[in-house]
């Protein structure tokens, strides 16, 4: 082996020389010179002699015995084939004695010992110590998984992130399988929620009815399952999709006109024409809002943090954007290709030509009487002119459509401009956090009626206080309206329903493809490609009634132990957080005593909800009562749904929040921390290989499943999470000698993270924003806290048999953690993705999640017995350390 002293080190007991050996003994008296039979005689001479019973029962179990460990050679040919084959370096060949034991997991107990030559590239692992090695099939499989995870060329110290998750074969695998021509990225996470979506297809499926007969024989049961199916079934149907056309969307297209356009008995009987106006944009605003579409404004139902956390209160953001952030809208390559998808929209959902034509000569008299409103004297003159003089001459369905989509994309611009960037809206809520009065957000949007449109959703609940993330949003939307004429105003509704919902319709439709040629760039899909449709529906079945497709998922995956010995983790890793702040130089003890009392006041809820109650059907069944589900088109199935989702949205406002609701659905491939709710949330869909099994050894659980658990926690306490205490309320109660540790600390992980770059695919490199990533990052250094927990249960976890070595793996239990930690990441990811990660993503890149967190881990360069000058083992001044 090279003396690469960054290299792990093997263990000191490995053996390196042969069992036996011919020894001299003192005693013989035979002559040196005297020659000796040979092996061939000797062989000879036994042969020749009789055979005696015991003799035969001998050889026979002799023979038994090395076709067994030829069987058991042969299981890992293909990985030792792999150690040899490494890139580059020297390598030392070495005898390795393995004593392997069945556990109990395998229903007997059985021990094989064999000796065997393998050559081990550098950097190599540190070889265990020689202890029993589980040879369970689940065992086996899990050692498999890690072993073909590994690239060995690569040095951990230097390329962690390459050495432990790049060809990943448990999921995915990174090298071998390119990233699906339908995807912009595909990892673990992505794999994971597609093994899942399988799962749920089979549900979903009308022949799978006797399979899901146990838990499918209740009413409500029934009632469940048939809008489950229906909704399936409404997605499938592509040739019906495709004849249907994009007559939903125009209908949805001509509603929003004819709101906009006053013609309503509301409108009609105001006199005032400011008022009438008012009532128009408000009523089309209302209507688009109540169906999930952003317009000029975004909101949300969530605790009053600064008051009661728990008192459900109205709060007014700004609207998603066409295009995923700012940056975007300086780019000329994207900014031409979205106005070219919004023209292909307008054209597409245009009203008939002779309408049109009417309606774009009035568009065009208001607005050169708009304009000779502002000038003095007015111009032309005379004021009221000549017909001809009084407006151009109207353009054609192409003319208009090319006209409004470029007045859009310049209107978005100017709401993009207004916004807050994302560093600012996730990671400050100080600065989010805005409560003011009714009156005070009517006087800043003028145009809007505030009071009509909070009737339209909440006439039992009327908001007196409003949070408002941004203290200007609004009053800059009020200019930017101002200096926007009415046609415009109209086509970006319209151009806004028309992203929302194009997806909905038939693949053959123009809408579709309008949309989808914007995704292919900004995602780097290859252009025209269709992943599985089955695929694509249960995901939108997901989407829109997740709770009730997950009490079927629970039923079949989240068995056993499952969430006993989830929880067991998470709590073991809140212990580990409690301990550790007794060490922390930056926090005095004030502080750490009212962020030990926090993180006891943490709920933890780990599986399923009980709100809706998941294994209740009738709880299931009401909570989707308003969602219908007919033979109707795909179109208004999803629509009915999301217009159910924000009436439950709305009917929580003014009231309590219940501490049982969950945000995310129990089949999803994920798990937050909520701030004003104190509480960290594991679905029972990311408690699946390779982030979790019941069946694990310790290391490989707390390295995986508990960095999640870690990360959750740890959110906590970030940079956002830290100024809400134990109750959930937005306050400063940590003292002013601590925050000031705290923020030296955040700096410093700002600026680490800051330095990281990715590829832009067009030769330029993206630096990852710190600001907006570090909340994230603060997360990601929680590993820590499951390293120490895993470390806390140790002795325990041996003796009650759930530290079991896995067979064929030369590494050690603390290199195994780490690995575990780092293969979970693994992923391939196209450029345009990666660059709309880095620019809207508060999480950085999953190799920086990796490579950043370990660099700041002493303990990860102990484990890897790192030299001092490798890139992943900084010197102790340079870590961004905070537990």
């Amino acid at each position: 082996m090279a003396d690469d002293p960054r290299a792990p080190r093997p263990s000191t007991d490995e053996e390196t020389a042969p069992l036996l050996q011919n020894v001299s003994h003192p005693d013989d008296n035979h002559d040196p010179q005297e020659r000796q039979p040979t092996f061939i005689e000797r062989v000879a001479a036994v042969v020749q002699e009789p055979l005696s019973p015991l003799t035969k029962i001998l050889l026979v179990a002799t023979l038994l015995f090395l076709l067994l460990s030829s069987i058991f050679i042969g299981l890992f040919a293909g990985a030792q084939h792999k150690l040899n084959s490494g890139k580059g370096g020297s390598t030392t060949t070495v005898i390795v004695t393995a004593t392997a034991t069945t556990t109990a997991r395998a229903t007997a107990t059985t021990t094989a010992v064999a000796t065997t030559t393998v050559a081990i590239p550098a950097p190599a692992p540190t070889t265990p110590p020689e202890e029993p090695v589980c040879l369970s099939p689940s065992c086996i499989n899990l050692a498999s998984s890690v072993l073909s995870s590994l690239d060995e060329t690569q040095d951990p110290c230097e390329n962690f992130y390459d050495f432990a998750s790049q060809s990943s074969h448990d999921i995915v695998d990174t090298r071998a399988h390119p990233i699906p021509s339908d995807k912009g990225s595909f990892g673990n996470f992505e794999a994971l929620a597609q093994q899942n979506r399988r799962l749920l297809q089979q549900i979903l499926s009308e022949d799978a009815s006797a399979r899901f007969a146990a838990t499918s024989a209740s009413d409500y049961d029934q009632q469940i399952l048939k809008k489950l199916r229906g909704l399936y079934r409404s997605c499938m149907a592509e040739d019906e999709l495709n004849e249907i056309g994009e007559k939903p969307l125009r209908e949805m297209a001509q509603k929003i006109r004819d709101l906009f356009r006053g013609k309503t008995t509301v409108v009609d009987s105001l006199e005032n024409e400011e008022d009438k106006e008012r009532a128009r944009l408000t009523a089309t605003v209302a209507y688009l809002h109540s169906r999930a579409i952003d317009a000029l404004f975004s909101y949300d139902i969530d605790g009053d943090v600064g008051n009661d956390p728990n008192l459900m209160t109205l709060w007014i953001s700004q609207p998603e954007l066409g295009l995923p952030s700012k940056e975007y809208y300086e780019e000329e390559s994207i900014v031409d290709l979205y106005q070219t998808v919004l023209e292909r929209l307008l054209l597409t959902l245009d009203e008939d030509e002779e309408e049109s034509q009417a309606q774009a000569i009035e568009a065009s008299k208001l607005v050169v009487h708009e304009e000779r409103l502002r000038v003095w004297p007015p111009w032309p003159w005379p004021p009221w002119g000549d017909d001809d003089n009084g407006h151009e001459e109207p353009l054609n369905q192409t003319e208009r459509a090319r006209k409004y989509s470029k007045e859009v994309v310049t209107f978005e611009k100017k709401i993009a401009n207004a916004s807050l960037d994302l560093d600012v809206l996730f990671q400050d809520p100080i600065a989010t956090y805005n409560p003011v009065s009714f009156k005070n957000v009517s006087e800043q949007l003028p145009q809007f009626d505030f009071s009509t449109y909070f009737s339209a959703f909440a006439p039992r609940s009327f908001p007196s206080t409003i949070v408002l993330t941004s203290t200007t949003y609004l009053s800059s939307l009020s200019s930017i309206l101002n200096e926007t004429d009415t046609a415009t105003l109209e086509a970006y509704f319209i151009t806004r329903a028309g992203l929302s919902y194009a997806s909905y319709l038939g693949l053959d439709t123009e809408a579709w493809k309008a949309t989808r040629s914007l995704e292919e760039v900004l995602r780097g899909i290859k252009k025209g490609a269709v992943g599985d449709r089955a695929e694509y529906c249960v995901a939108r079945v997901e989407s829109a009634m997740g709770f009730a497709a997950g009490r079927y998922f629970v039923n079949e995956t989240f068995g056993g132990e499952s969430k006993e010995k989830a929880t067991k983790v998470i709590t073991g890793i809140i212990e580990a957080f409690k301990e550790s702040l007794q060490h922390l130089d930056w926090m005095d003890e004030k502080s750490a005593k009212a962020a030990a009392e926090k993180a006891d006041a943490i709920r933890v809820k780990v599986g399923f909800p009980v709100s809706p109650d998941t294994l209740n059907p009738r709880s299931i069944a009401n909570y989707y009562s308003r969602v219908k589900v007919h033979e109707d088109t795909f179109f208004d199935n999803m629509l009915s749904a999301r217009v159910a989702d924000e009436i439950r949205r709305w009917l929580k406002l003014g009231k309590q929040r219940d501490p049982e609701e969950w945000e995310m659905y129990p089949s999803m491939v994920n798990a937050y921390f909520n701030p004003p709710a104190n509480e960290i949330v594991f679905p029972a869909g990311i408690l699946q290989p390779p982030f979790f099994s019941q069946d694990w050894p310790g290391y490989m659980s707390y390295g995986s499943f508990g960095q999640i658990a870690a990360h959750e926690l740890t959110h906590a306490f970030d940079s956002a999470g830290r100024l809400y205490n134990q109750q959930g309320k937005l306050e400063q109660w940590w003292t002013n000698k601590t925050s000031e540790g705290f923020n030296e600390r955040q700096k410093c992980i700002v600026e680490q993270y800051s330095n990281y770059t990715i590829d832009d695919g067009k030769g330029g490199k993206i630096h990852v924003n710190g600001n907006l990533t570090s909340g994230e990052n603060i997360g990601d250094s929680g590993i820590i806290l499951a390293y120490r927990a895993w470390k806390a249960q140790y002795d325990s976890g041996v003796e009650n048999g759930i530290e079991f070595l896995l067979p064929g793996l030369n590494y050690t239990r603390d290199q195994l953690f780490f690995i575990s930690f780092a293969r979970a990441w693994a992923q391939n990811i196209k450029p345009e993705s990666a660059v709309a990660r880095v620019r809207t993503d508060p999480h950085s890149p999953n190799r920086y999640r990796v490579e950043g967190t370990v660099s700041n881990l002493p303990e990860f360069a102990k484990a890897f017995k790192c030299s001092p000058h490798a890139k992943l083992n900084p010197p102790q001044e340079k870590r961004c350390m905070f537990w």
